[in-house]
């Protein structure tokens, strides 16, 4: 996110998000959420989510990040971004690194809404399942 301002208080949140993200610093991330934050990713009903109603909470959230960022590798590219209200939309790919080498490549756009104390109430992640696309481990 060189390219774009950092001032908006959802932007700034979704990049202490991505970079805690990237530190795998699982701490840093949980804190950046309000108590009653949710992470839908993707939106709806998923594997990741069979019933679609996101991970509400710190300790729901802590759960999503132990299933699916701890044991891996993320990287965002934001193409761009865009701010207003008390949300930033983020369009970009995340590239998940598997731990056998597999690498997952996901276009979408991602959504941060925050609080008046700048902590994330809303992570919404709108991309498709069918769309994903992976590349085989390094043999």
């Amino acid at each position: 996110m060189s390219n774009v301002p950092e001032e908006h208080p959802a932007r700034l949140a979704a990049k202490r998000s991505m970079e805690a993200v990237h530190a795998k610093d699982k701490d840093a991330w949980i804190a950046n959420f309000a108590d009653d934050g949710v992470v839908e990713d993707p939106i709806g009903p998923s594997v990741f989510d069979p019933e679609g109603k996101g991970h509400r909470g710190k300790a729901a959230i802590a759960a999503f990040w132990d299933k699916l960022i701890g044991p891996n590798r993320v990287f965002f590219d934001v193409r761009e971004s865009f701010a207003c209200g008390s949300e930033c939309a983020n369009v970009g790919t995340v590239n998940t690194v598997l731990p056998n080498g597999a690498i997952m490549i996901v276009n979408g756009v991602f959504t941060y809404r925050v609080d008046a104390h700048g902590k994330v109430v809303a992570l919404r992640a709108y991309w498709e399942m069918a769309g994903m696309k992976s590349v085989s481990p390094a043999k």
